[in-house]
């Protein structure tokens, strides 16, 4: 159909992990102040490890001030819709009218049965998911006592209100024909997620949706198009969607927007380097690609990156826990580098780019890792650019190597700050509870963690020990005019290495005073911040030789 001229809206969604609330909490914090819009999270009732996502909420709110709050999406068997209305009407009076509402017909039924839940042929889940709707719309709006006989849900009498301050919006997650009929008839909003529904099938699924509203004498454009997504941030552009550069993603998502109307992004980051990179990088290039159609002028992503002076950075937007916004609604029937190309399947590291208040400055111009001093990006020696898409597969794989190489060190990081947050949060209640055996288990974390950073310094170390010794030179050797990236290359592997001599320190006196912890993130923040920048600069100036010049890594 088109685009409908919506506003755009771009969000994060958060799996809700209950090992990792505090991480959860700071990350919708920091979506906020990034100046994303709405957070998306996922609601799994059944999932012992997760917590409560309508308990989870209000906590958000109560953390932020101006983003959208969206259960992304309701698990509605295990939620009675009468209990819902009353709850998001709260959630949306206490929040300031922040609130949209996700219905998912129901997916993983052994969970739902396990849990007491009803157990809905696919066709009786659609018909449930209506009734619902009818019920919630009914108590959100002021008059007599509502009395609905319904065949999944029934209300005698049950009073209006508490009434929200805004209209929520009911969108619902759906792939299959009924449930995408049901959105177009009747929902506010249509949410797929791209694990479930890719972009090549699109077309198929709008034209259901469309269809269905002009039938039931409604705009197509009354239905918003929500997307969950997930894809990796990489210096290599690839034909893949959401696999390359933030300005491969710009365009990309402004595609989606122009064809199909999709007005809402929820990007799903298990890492808050990703979360950065989108708020400050893709969202503001697609606002300005999708401002320039409407306004009748063209315009490219790459062209708006490069106006800006934006450097394309490396990193990955998280992959793991992709919601099926949608996977509730499975019941129901049945750029700067071109033709680069990027390793697939890896999870980057956990990177905070600009989280550097307390260690260091960051310039952080839109989310790109810059630092004054050493790792200044402006200063970095920059090599004229060529097409790799020139190259045979077969010299590509060499430059590919060190980019798998790099997603190697970015998981560990990751792991790191993983571990960081499990032993801040085991502090925590180690102070609360004043256990002998909670102070002894405390201790042997510190011991833990401390030996998890020590071996990740090893094994860093020996990278660029072998970069220095052998890559390098080889480089150099091969093709003079890499001399100055090679030699700025090494500079920054040393201010790496007296990096690394801090962390060791802190973690020592951590493992003698537990109050050292805090240390110990400060130089975590500030290797994420240094290392990631300096792996994203080595990509994008060596990638393409190494290929070239045949160099084995």
């Amino acid at each position: 159909m088109g685009d409908f001229g919506h506003e755009l809206w771009f969000g994060v969604g958060l799996v809700p992990k209950a090992a990792g609330g505090e991480r959860l909490v700071r990350q919708a914090v920091m979506a906020e102040e990034a100046g994303l819009d709405i957070l998306g999270v996922q609601d799994h009732p059944y999932q012992p490890s997760f917590l409560d996502t309508w308990t989870l909420l209000p906590m958000l709110a109560a953390r932020t001030t101006r983003i959208r709050l969206f259960p992304d999406v309701i698990n509605l068997p295990l939620r009675p819709p009468a209990v819902l209305a009353r709850g998001a009407a709260s959630l949306d009076i206490l929040s300031g009218g922040r609130v949209e509402l996700g219905l998912g017909a129901g997916y993983f039924w052994d969970g739902i049965l396990a849990m007491g839940g009803p157990g809905h042929s696919p066709g009786e889940a659609v018909e449930a998911v209506e009734e619902a709707m009818v019920v919630l719309r009914a108590l959100w709006t002021p008059g007599d006592p509502v009395v609905l006989q319904g065949d999944h849900y029934r209300l005698d009498g049950a009073q209006p209100g508490p009434f929200p301050p805004h209209p929520i919006g009911v969108w619902l997650g759906a792939y299959k024909r009924r449930m995408l009929e049901l959105s177009g008839r009747l929902a506010d909003g249509w949410v797929p997620s791209s694990g479930y529904a890719t972009p090549e099938e699109l077309a198929g699924l709008t034209k259901i949706v469309d269809t269905a509203a002009e039938d039931a004498g409604r705009d197509p454009g009354d239905v918003r198009r929500i997307y969950n997504i997930s894809g990796r941030f990489s210096s290599l552009p690839s034909a893949e969607f959401l696999n390359g550069p933030p300005a491969q993603w710009a365009e990309q998502l402004a595609e989606l927007t122009l064809k199909h109307g999709f007005s809402v992004f929820i990007m799903s980051a298990d890492n808050e380097y990703a979360l950065k990179t989108f708020a400050a990088e893709v969202a503001p290039a697609v606002r300005e690609l999708v401002g320039k159609e409407r306004a009748g002028v063209g315009a490219t992503a790459a062209g708006i990156t490069e106006a800006s002076g934006v450097t394309q950075s490396g990193g990955v937007a998280g992959t793991a826990g992709m919601p099926r916004a949608g996977a509730e609604a499975g019941a129901e029937a049945g750029a700067t580098r071109p033709g680069a190309e990027a390793g697939t399947g890896s999870v980057a590291g956990e990177a905070e780019a600009g989280a550097m208040a307390r260690k260091g400055s960051v310039a952080g111009a839109r989310g790109v890792a810059r630092v004054s001093g050493p790792l200044d990006d402006a200063t970095r020696p920059r090599l004229p650019e060529r097409d790799l898409a020139a190259l045979t597969a077969t010299q590509r794989a060499n430059g590919r190597r060190l980019v798998q190489i790099h997603d190697h060190l970015r998981r560990e990081l990751a792991q790191i700050r993983d571990a960081l947050e499990q032993v801040a949060a085991g502090q925590s209640e180690a102070a609360a509870l004043r256990s002998m055996i909670n102070e002894l288990t405390m201790r042997q974390n510190y011991w833990t963690l401390g030996s998890f950073c020590a071996s990740y310094c090893r094994i860093l170390t020996a990278h660029h020990s072998i970069e220095d010794a052998h890559m390098f030179p080889a480089l150099a050797a091969a093709d003079e005019s890499l001399a100055p990236v090679v030699e700025r290359l090494e500079q920054e592997h040393e201010v790496v290495a007296e990096i690394l001599t801090g962390l060791d320190a802190a973690l020592v006196a951590m493992i003698e005073d537990p109050a050292g912890l805090a240390e110990v993130r400060d130089q975590v923040d500030l290797l994420s911040n240094v290392l990631l920048s300096h792996l994203a600069y080595e990509e994008e100036e060596l990638v393409e030789p190494l290929s070239r010049l045949n160099l084995n890594i």
